[in-house]
């Protein structure tokens, strides 16, 4: 059986619909695309996305909880993420 989205750790249904508005239906496409980027088409196209997402995103690539990645690497996300124009104000 191939494993879904709501496989990864920290993922459930809600995270495939939230995915697919962004044309991401399978874990290999989700792999496939660099966490930043996925977290810049969310931020554009899906309303509500938050600084948690792109936590979340890192921790289901690694497998690892999201909580666990805001804690250890919470600078050096937000630094990436100034420099794409994207940290929260």
């Amino acid at each position: 059986m191939s494993q879904r989205l709501r496989d990864l750790k920290g993922f459930g249904p809600k995270s495939e619909i939230i995915f697919a508005e962004v044309g991401i239906h399978s874990v290999a496409e989700f792999m496939a695309i660099d966490p930043y980027d996925l977290y810049k088409k969310l931020k554009e196209q899906v309303k509500g996305t938050g600084l948690n997402s792109i936590y979340a995103i890192i921790g289901a690539r690694e497998g690892v909880h999201w909580l666990e990645v805001s804690r250890n690497r919470k600078t050096e996300i937000l630094m990436h993420l100034d420099d794409m124009g994207l940290a929260p104000k």
